[in-house]
């Protein structure tokens, strides 16, 4: 009955001491060795052995992009004026040992870092340039921050301003001239587009009146080709003028003609026609007077 309590002890104590030697890391963490309190090594992802007891593995670093987003801050512009700013980071451990050895909390550092880099720059800019300027604040950020940060072991891959968030009254400023704008460049629009209804108006009334015209000129030069070929005679032009009295006079505005000389000839002739064609008076015909 001993032997087997000493057995079980045995095996308890070997399965344990295997445990404490046998370390397994994933993949894409590491995790640093002290021994004896002294930094030793750090295990690489796979299957590692230490002396347990002695040798005591810390906690497993993420050796994977990480994303963290920082709670919103305030900031003072140039211009004096509060705003909000929430800011997103993109970072990497690229050296474990410096992560944990160099630098208490990194990700605390980091964020106090943030903040002090953000009221620098935005410090030197107003408030309109702060809202068109995340690019160029980008860069300052990513560019101090990676700077600062090299020395724990941490590599800033990217920062972006997630928001900007000016004052309420700001806001509504900045929304009363944004509409003002819009209903400006409406206007603009608008009478532009009138304008050129207009000139398209007018350029069509032109091109419809010079057709009128060139269609009359040409129904003249027709007219007048066909009557030369005809010759006619004289006293059908009169008699045609004649015709066209009733239609010249039913217009508002006509009361004075001018009859050419050639139709006042051909008229004569008419007349001395119709008046030779009548029979002469006799006095047989004139009325008798009566004492």
């Amino acid at each position: 009955m001993a032997e087997l309590i000493v057995g079980l002890v045995a095996a308890v104590l070997a399965v344990v001491l295997v445990l404490r030697t046998v370390r397994i890391v994933p993949q894409a963490r590491a995790s640093n060795v002290e021994r004896l309190g002294r930094y030793l090594r750090t295990l690489e992802p796979g299957l590692n052995v230490v002396i347990p007891f002695i040798d005591r593995p810390r906690a497993l670093i993420d050796l994977r992009e990480q994303v963290v987003s920082f709670e919103p801050r305030s900031v003072i512009t140039e211009d004096n004026l509060v705003v909000d700013i929430d800011t997103v980071l993109y970072f990497q451990v690229t050296d474990p040992r410096a992560a944990a050895y160099e630098i208490f909390s990194y990700l605390q550092a980091i964020e106090q870092l943030t903040v002090t880099t953000l009221r620098n720059v935005i410090g030197s800019m107003d408030l309109e340039k702060t809202l068109t300027s995340r690019e160029y604040i980008n860069s300052q950020l990513r560019g101090v921050l990676d700077e600062a940060s090299g020395k724990w072991g941490i590599r800033v891959n990217r920062v972006e301003l997630k928001a900007i968030d000016p004052p309420p009254s700001i806001k509504e400023s900045m929304e009363k001239q944004m509409r003002a704008d819009r209903e400006k460049r409406a206007a603009i629009l608008t009478a532009e587009g009138q304008r050129q209804a207009r000139i398209l108006t007018a350029e069509g009334d032109r091109q419809a009146a010079i057709l009128r015209a060139e269609g009359q000129a040409q129904a003249i030069d027709t007219v007048f080709g066909a009557i030369h070929r005809n010759d006619p005679d004289p006293k059908l032009l009169a008699y045609q003028y004649l015709q066209m009295l009733p239609e010249l006079a039913k217009g508002p505005g006509n009361t004075f003609w001018v009859i050419p000389s050639e139709v006042t000839t051909a008229l004569q002739n008419v007349t001395k026609a119709f008046t030779g064609a009548l029979p002469e008076k006799t006095d047989s015909d004139s009325p008798q007077v009566t004492q």
